[in-house]
């Protein structure tokens, strides 16, 4: 059991990061990776929201979709609950951290479409995953955005001071990072 959760947090981090591996939730890694300490605040929200909405939406799929018949819901369902959870971490960081909460400004409501959330909970129930199963699989794909947000906003710190090309300033050199990351994290293919 420990072998098998340990490889789903393998999966998740880096042979299928959902960002790198399957280009999901590009609009937050490029909007927001152009500071490491916005992206890490954004990588935490993210991983809030994944993980909570995965647990949730488990259980709405198991106790009310799949008993009263309703599947063909499930993604409006899920989109609904992710959206509540967003608006709950949007209020939480507005008492509890304002400068984070100005400095993602029109982002954070994003994460309500940032398709991560919800690849990661309909992923969850397709694969079917149990209840644990499908928290070590928030849990490393929340890992995975972390590493491939926090990393594109080093590079693109670093960027700022280097000699860019005019044409390729700002999201075009992202652009270019982003799939340099991509293949990197290929090579991580046979792992799991």
């Amino acid at each position: 059991m420990l072998t098998s959760l340990f490889q789903i947090l393998v999966l998740y981090t880096f042979v299928n990061n959902y960002v790198l591996a399957q280009f999901l939730g590009i609009c937050p890694l490029i909007g927001v990776s152009t500071k490491v300490e916005t992206a890490v605040g954004m990588g935490a929200a993210v991983t809030f929201v994944i993980t909570i909405a995965s647990v949730v939406t488990y259980f709405i799929q198991l106790y009310l979709l799949n008993t009263l018949g309703l599947q063909y819901l499930q993604t409006i369902v899920f989109i609904l609950v992710i959206a509540t959870l967003v608006q709950f971490v949007e209020m939480v960081l507005k008492k509890m951290s304002p400068n984070l909460y100005s400095a993602l400004g029109v982002f954070l409501p994003l994460i309500t479409t940032n398709c991560v959330v919800l690849g990661v909970a309909i992923a969850n129930i397709s694969e079917g995953y149990n209840l644990i199963e499908t928290v070590a699989s928030a849990i490393g794909s929340s890992i995975g955005f972390v590493i491939a947000i926090v990393l594109l906003a080093s590079i693109r710190e670093k960027l700022e001071l280097a000699d860019v090309p005019q044409s390729f300033k700002g999201v075009p050199i992202a652009l270019v990072a982003i799939g340099l990351m991509a293949m990197a994290f290929f090579g991580f293919a046979g792992l799991v």
